[in-house]
């Protein structure tokens, strides 16, 4: 399986209302240190896709704005909100209450 299905594969577990960030995913790839490789995979993917590419934030509990995504930053807050996840005043999200938690096989499971 290619790095970038592994990573898909993980993100789609990810349930609806929370999220997970990139680093979290590369570690449950056995990507470790490689959060940035996580984000160009997902900057890959079809937006009508099933992958639900939305719910992969960065550490801080942002949206990692950039202008190369042509306005899928914006697109991706509208879709968290849609599933229940709120954004404070300042764009994050509350990490300790919608930071998913995988279940324990998948923590020991080799994807």
């Amino acid at each position: 399986m290619s790095t970038y299905n592994t990573i898909y594969n993980i993100v789609r577990q990810i349930p609806r209302g929370k999220v997970a960030t990139y680093g979290q995913i590369a570690d449950l790839a056995n990507l470790y240190g490689k959060a940035r490789l996580v984000g160009y995979a997902l900057y890959r993917v079809d937006k009508n896709s099933d992958i639900p590419w939305q719910r992969v934030i960065n550490a801080k509990g942002e949206i990692s704005y950039s202008p190369l995504r042509h306005g899928a930053d914006y697109v991706q807050k509208s879709l968290l909100e849609q599933e229940g996840v709120k954004f404070n005043s300042g764009g994050k999200v509350n990490l300790k209450e919608y930071l998913w938690h995988p279940p324990i096989d998948l923590l020991h499971e080799t994807i």
